[in-house]
């Protein structure tokens, strides 16, 4: 057991040491990376777009709005983390409430794949609309675990290390990512018919509900006092707060340009081009997890030296530009695929590690559950839900008018709208942001670009 938790302080052992960190805060923050780790496993297999989730729907008969559907709830279930963020900051118990509501949440995933058994098949609707209520379930069970963890952790670890301890994490993630996503691909690939979603269904909601008991060997820490908050004070707090409601916008509309076509890419490559669950795991999955692994630390680097702003602008405009990939998509056809995944996550992953510093930076302390619980709320329900209803009313308008066949199908369609708004919004929207640092992105594009370095 102590060579064990020697090997897991590893990675993060010069970050602790650094600011001198407590014991217990860095067991903690060890507890908390095992469990993003179990729930990023748990994310491979769960959620809206899975590899697993979209076969499993489709076995069951749903069409694009259903996709849409079902990332909608997911997204929309967001709403609930405002009066569960105003319960943490009156109560502080967030462990009881991740090993509550947040197990229950997992634990629901665990009988996904036991639809087809439980439920009779006539009328034939009703085994697609069980999966959509459990995923509704599921993830209004779930709206207490980031206004949970999200602070919890800021409350761990210091600022200072923050943004490295993230970049880390995020390194080490994608590195089991990879292996882990072979074996879900190769299991949905191999497995009976009959019993491929019982297993992987299972496997995943069992890693879920481990995410959720590692935070039980967590110390509990507040850096402010127990307080009852007013949600209208609280609003009239943020609206005033113009570096926070200017990223929020800026955020929300990267989140709808990015839900309105991503929802809808790997049904697309599953269901229309014909790739098999392995190649969109390796192609997809882990051609994203491997950019992820090589691109994460330099762009920590990179805001720390340039700012979260600078970073941004550059990540945004190219992970902007690569769902035009797919318009070169044809039927088994894996380039678009890999070329949109692996260079988009070199990018998105930096825009990601940016949005998760300012979401900190931008929000005080003592209102830090209800700022996040906010700006999940809003991108969620404004940037996910909509943006994944819109692009599945598109895509369902687009066929029952006979738009878009042959080639150039109403996907592509979808997907080069996609492009040209997020484009538009990054290019109009990330210049209002505040930047931590005087660095420019300018700065940042010279000192990518081989012998033009700024010294």
């Amino acid at each position: 057991m102590k060579h064990l938790s020697i090997h897991l302080r590893g990675p993060f052992t010069s970050l602790y040491d650094e600011v001198g960190l407590r014991r217990d805060f860095r067991r903690s923050l060890n507890f908390i990376f095992l469990g993003n780790l179990c729930g990023t496993i748990f994310g491979i297999v769960c959620g809206s777009g899975t590899t697993a989730m979209v076969g499993l729907a489709s076995s069951l008969g749903a069409k694009d709005l259903h996709f849409g559907i079902i990332a909608a709830l997911m997204q929309a279930s967001a709403l609930l983390q405002i009066p569960f963020s105003m319960l943490v900051s009156r109560t502080h118990k967030r462990k009881k409430y991740l090993l509550t509501y947040g197990l229950i949440s997992r634990a629901v995933w665990l009988i996904f794949g036991l639809i087809p058994i439980l439920i009779p098949s006539s009328p034939g609707w009703l085994r697609l609309y069980s999966l959509i209520f459990l995923v509704g379930i599921s993830s209004f069970m779930a709206s207490a675990i980031n206004v949970c963890w999200f602070p919890w952790f800021s409350d761990l670890a210091p600022l200072s290390i923050r943004g490295r301890w993230l970049s880390h994490r995020d390194t080490v993630i994608s590195v089991v990512s990879v292996g882990m996503g072979l074996v879900i691909a190769w299991l949905l690939d191999t497995l009976p018919p009959q019993s491929r979603y019982i297993i992987i269904f299972l496997v995943g909601g069992a890693f879920g509900m481990m995410d959720m008991i590692n935070f039980g060997f967590c110390t509990e820490v507040y850096n402010t006092p127990p307080s009852k908050l007013r949600i209208r004070s609280v609003m009239k707090s943020m609206l005033k707060d113009k570096p926070f409601v200017h990223f929020l916008i800026m955020w929300t509309a990267w989140c709808f340009t990015a839900n309105m076509g991503g929802v809808y890419m790997t049904p697309y490559a599953m269901n229309v081009m014909g790739l098999n669950a392995m190649q969109i795991m390796i192609f997809a999955t882990i051609a994203g997890s491997v950019a992820t692994v090589l691109c994460i630390n330099r762009w920590g680097v990179a805001m720390d030296r340039y700012g979260c702003r600078s970073v941004m602008m550059i990540t945004c405009i190219v992970a902007s530009l690569t769902p035009a990939f797919y318009l070169l998509q044809t039927k088994g056809s894996i380039w678009p695929t890999l070329l949109h995944n692996f260079i988009g996550a070199a990018f998105w992953c930096g825009a990601n590690l940016a949005a998760n510093s300012m979401q900190l930076s931008s929000s005080p302390d003592d209102l830090r559950p209800t700022y996040i619980a906010v700006f999940s709320s809003v991108t969620a329900l404004v940037g996910g839900t909509l943006g994944s209803l819109a692009g599945g009313t598109l895509l369902d308008m687009c066929e029952s008018h006979g738009w878009f066949t042959g080639w150039f199908d109403r996907y592509k369609a979808l997907f080069l709208l996609e492009v040209i708004l997020r484009l538009g919004f990054v290019l109009i929207l990330v210049p209002k942001l505040s930047n931590d640092k005087e660095g420019s992105a300018r700065d940042l594009l010279k000192h990518m670009i081989p012998g033009k370095k700024k010294a």
